[in-house]
């Protein structure tokens, strides 16, 4: 295999496939040693997407699978739209923000169109054709290579972009959050963007429907002790509801 990410996710197809994995099977499919793949089984056990058992793993939950953007925006939109609504009260006169690609950011940036004197930088392409045309906004694009499936740019241009900028806040879309694991994305250099965002804001804000809590996807961006703020909707159950507050983030409900 080409590099660890991609050995891992053969490794979680497998897992979702079968239900368990041999260590001695998948030395032989993937051409590596025992003790690399012992390492990647407890990587995923890390995650709490495998429970690690002798020779193998097995299967502890199932990775949602991603979906295009037309499809993400179909789902729990009316929330999605109250998100970014409630989003866009946190911004104000003067922020300089990052919007990270995604479709509950769109809706934030649907109701940033009559904004004032906000400078947005945005890896969204969907996002910034939004903003494109928006008087009071100053939109700045991450350089990078586009990833058609989420419509983001990412990639080493993308995150060198970042290190000239310090900004206020960053709204971040994720495909999961977990209590114990944080906050996830399918791609991995979705998250190594992601995760240079959060270096560069001081405020950390997650925007994530309420479907978002308890998924684990492949890859970490961050865990919650990073994040400041999650604006979600009102099916939040009361484990996450708890959670969240007793971790001592802001939790904003948006009806």
């Amino acid at each position: 295999m080409r590099n660890t990410s991609q050995r891992r996710a053969s490794i979680l197809q497998a897992l979702t496939r079968h239900g368990s994995v041999q260590v001695a099977a998948l030395v032989d499919q993937l051409g590596v040693s025992a003790v690399t793949i012992r390492s990647d089984l407890s990587a995923l056990e890390s995650q709490g997407l495998a429970t690690r058992s002798h020779g193998g793993a097995t299967l502890a939950r199932t990775p949602p699978p991603e979906q295009t953007i037309p499809q993400k925006d179909a789902l729990n939109h009316e929330q999605k739209e109250r998100i970014g609504a409630w989003a866009a009260r946190m911004v104000q006169p003067g922020d300089n923000i990052i919007i990270d690609s995604g479709t509950t950011t769109i809706s934030l940036a649907r109701h940033l169109r009559e904004a004032q004197n906000v400078t947005v930088m945005t890896n969204g392409l969907n996002i910034a054709w939004e903003l494109a045309d928006a008087p009071g906004v100053d939109l700045i694009l991450t350089g990078g290579l586009l990833r058609k499936q989420s419509l983001s740019i990412q990639g080493t241009q993308a995150e060198a972009c970042l290190q000239a900028y310090s900004f206020d806040k960053l709204f971040l879309g994720v495909d999961g959050l977990d209590l114990q694991f944080g906050v996830t994305t399918h791609h991995e250099a979705e998250a190594s963007l992601n995760h240079k965002m959060v270096e560069r804001a001081k405020k950390i804000i997650v925007l994530a429907d309420a479907s978002k809590f308890g998924r684990v996807s492949l890859h970490r961006i961050v865990q919650l002790d990073r994040v400041h703020t999650v604006i979600t909707d009102a099916s939040i159950n009361a484990e996450y509801r708890d959670g969240l507050l007793a971790a001592g983030i802001e939790l904003l409900i948006a009806e």
